[in-house]
């Protein structure tokens, strides 16, 4: 039989090994003070005897990282742990407590939980790729789709209901830096003129956002953008520079409209580049009110827009945001808003590991490790998992 010493041996080097789970240690990312200070600013009705925001916040999150599909599924993977539940902070909640709160309680904390999570992010973003020092964005929305029989609020066409997510993407570590979610009807430029971006910022945009009124609130802000040159559009050409045709590059002129309406929305004198691409043999002509870059890095700049559709296919491929637990616009927006919560906390991993994993592998290694004791950082450097002491009674009894 092992002696007492032994024993307690034993129990200190278990407790130097010992480690929270991974989800409480991610979770250790937002600050409890500030989530609840939050929490006490958007609040509506009365308070749950057994529930909270906290706890709401916990379970959804699960659900996020952890891939559940209905309340019936969330409900019951947190069962599952509930003798961990007291370790997170959190209550165990019932099927109608979780769909209460997320259908009565404002979605607006999550909201302003996302700019707390984005202003922690931010301080730790890597550079863009390019050479310029201005703020790189691409500028984009995304339709999420809904039954309208089923969620009747979110009307969008004669039988289709829809939700709209416009992202500003801040190309410096790809981060969602300018967020709206609004009915599927609402046009792209109407939330793209209530943005305001930095001075001197660099904002790619497609066609969907074309509006000569708009350019010329940008220009006079030195704002610049680079878009596409509608096809239709009447200019006249005020001066031609050379080109390096050898890099696909086609034309580089300075513009001024034309057009009745356009000359009066626009009095300014833009740039129009012409570029083809060698891989597709496609012709592009775009659109800018940058005069000193290059042109080639302006057709880069566009290219680079892709970006923000790719953000789009992760978080709809990698969390969950089109398929949603209940039918209510607060429990639609409370989901989706959680999503960015998540997509944030998985970044900001990424940025302070400075490991060279994509999102994806981190989100497969959380899923798969999310109640583990272990340490989260080691997950993520693929440290050889430590040699676990066997139990202290099985000593005993020897």
């Amino acid at each position: 039989m092992k002696s007492l010493q032994v024993i307690e041996k034993q129990k200190g080097n278990q407790a130097v090994a010992h480690n929270n789970t991974v989800f409480s240690q991610l979770l250790k990312l937002v600050s409890r003070h500030e989530f609840e200070s939050l929490a006490k600013r958007h609040h509506s009705g009365r308070a749950f005897r057994t529930a909270s925001r906290w706890s709401q916040f916990v379970t959804m999150m699960m659900a996020q990282l952890s891939g559940r599909n209905s309340l019936r599924d969330i409900i019951e993977n947190t069962s599952a742990q509930s003798h961990r539940l007291y370790h997170l902070g959190s209550a165990k909640l019932s099927r109608s407590n979780l769909s209460r709160l997320n259908k009565d309680k404002p979605h607006t904390l999550y909201e302003a939980l996302f700019g707390k999570l984005l202003s922690r992010c931010q301080g730790a973003v890597p550079k863009h790729n390019f050479r310029f020092k201005n703020p790189l964005y691409s500028l984009d929305a995304s339709t999420i789709d809904l039954c309208l029989s089923i969620f009747p609020w979110a009307d969008f066409r004669t039988t289709k209901g829809a939700v709209k997510l416009h992202v500003g993407l801040n190309h410096a570590g790809y981060l969602p830096e300018f967020v709206t979610v609004t009915e599927g009807k609402t046009h792209d430029i109407t939330v793209g003129r209530t943005l305001t971006f930095p001075k001197g910022s660099i904002v790619a945009i497609d066609k969907g956002y074309n509006d000569y009124a708009w350019y010329k609130q940008l220009t006079d802000k030195e704002i610049y953008f680079v878009t596409r040159l509608k096809t239709n559009a009447k200019y006249r050409t005020v001066s031609r520079r050379t080109v390096i045709k050898s890099k696909g590059l086609t034309s580089d002129h300075t513009i001024e409209f034309t057009g009745t309406q356009t000359a009066k929305k626009c009095p300014v004198q833009l740039r129009r580049i012409g570029y083809r691409d060698e891989e597709t043999g496609k012709r592009y002509v775009f659109l800018t009110n940058n005069f000193t870059l290059s042109t080639k890095t302006i057709a880069d700049i566009y290219k680079a827009r892709w970006q923000v559709e790719l953000f789009f296919k992760w978080i709809k491929q990698n969390l969950k945001i089109k398929s949603f637990v209940g039918t209510s616009k607060n429990t639609v927006m409370t989901q989706i808003w959680i999503a960015l919560c998540a997509y944030l906390l998985l970044a900001f991993l990424k940025f302070s590991s400075r490991l060279h994993k994509s999102m994806q592998q981190i989100l497969r290694l959380l899923q798969l490790n999310l109640f583990e004791k272990r340490d989260m950082m080691a997950l993520l450097r693929g440290d050889p998992v430590p040699n676990r002491l066997p139990d202290v009674n099985q000593m005993v009894l020897l």
